[in-house]
């Protein structure tokens, strides 16, 4: 149903894979399963084994055997929680409450400059607008996660948390329109719908659900939407443009998860 396209790498679609099935399979997954798994949304078997070979790297995969004495890879503590941060933004069924914000202020000695740019990828990747040079704001419920984040890079002795309301002069949603590019925000979300929407369309017209062709199309969702809710950190409703896309995509991913989930866990094996 979705043509896999360079908006799918090999390395996004492993982490996306342990993230939706890998992490239940008991031990660790065979390299065999693996290749076998991502061959199903056309990805070669030396594209998996070089893309293993940097999550390694990288820290978030372990080798390890399985029972049967066979070649294989199990999650990182590190990566574990990487993923059970990441399942309350990317499965969260209701729309988020305002909770108010989270400041993350820090200074970076110039000796250090290079953590300062990774700091400040890492507060954007995490879903932190600029509210001032060295300021970044997101609602509060991020606190966790970005706590989790930078001390797993040793980048929390740089960071001060503050929590709390604004009380600026400008309307906050005006503030906001400031703090994050909403329009691109937008751009993302009507990205994903244009990919996907057609699909829970073309699922909602069947009556059967071949797992290897639920697995796929659900696999290949979720590689697109997991990305979201981190561009996009769930803004209150009413701080938003009144045509945003959000809630529409919300639901076409949540209507592809309920469908297609489970019949692709009986393709992997689960």
């Amino acid at each position: 149903m979705i043509n896999v396209s360079d908006q799918h790498a090999p390395r996004s679609l492993i982490v996306t894979l342990y993230g939706a099935y890998g992490r239940f399979v008991p031990g660790p997954v065979p390299v065999a399963e693996l290749i076998r798994l991502l061959a199903a949304v056309g990805v070669d078997a030396p594209s998996v084994r070089s893309s293993v070979s940097r999550l390694k790297r990288r820290g978030l995969l372990v080798p390890a055997r399985t029972a049967q004495g066979a070649a294989g890879y199990a999650l990182s503590p590190d990566a574990r929680q990487l993923l059970d941060d990441g399942d309350r933004r990317i499965y969260a069924t209701a729309p988020p409450e305002d909770e108010g914000w989270v400041l993350a202020v820090f200074s970076v000695p110039e000796s250090e400059r290079q953590k300062r740019h990774v700091l400040r990828s890492r507060l954007a990747g995490l879903g932190f607008g600029t509210a001032a040079p060295g300021v970044w704001i997101a609602p509060a419920r991020l606190y966790e996660e970005t706590r989790h984040t930078l001390q797993r890079l040793r980048l929390d002795t740089y960071v001060d948390f503050f929590r709390g309301d604004h009380l600026g002069f400008a309307p906050t949603a005006e503030a906001v329109a400031r703090w994050w590019d909403l329009a691109a925000i937008a751009k993302e979300h009507e990205a994903f719908l244009d990919r996907h929407e057609r699909v829970l369309h073309d699922w909602e017209k069947r009556d059967d659900t071949p797992p290897e062709e639920a697995y796929r199309d659900y696999l290949l969702a979720l590689d697109s939407w997991r990305h979201l809710p981190y561009t996009d950190p769930g803004l209150p409703s009413e701080l938003l443009p009144g045509d945003w896309p959000g809630a529409r995509s919300s639901a076409v991913f949540r209507g592809l998860h309920e469908r297609l989930r489970e019949a692709g866990a009986r393709f992997v094996g689960l």
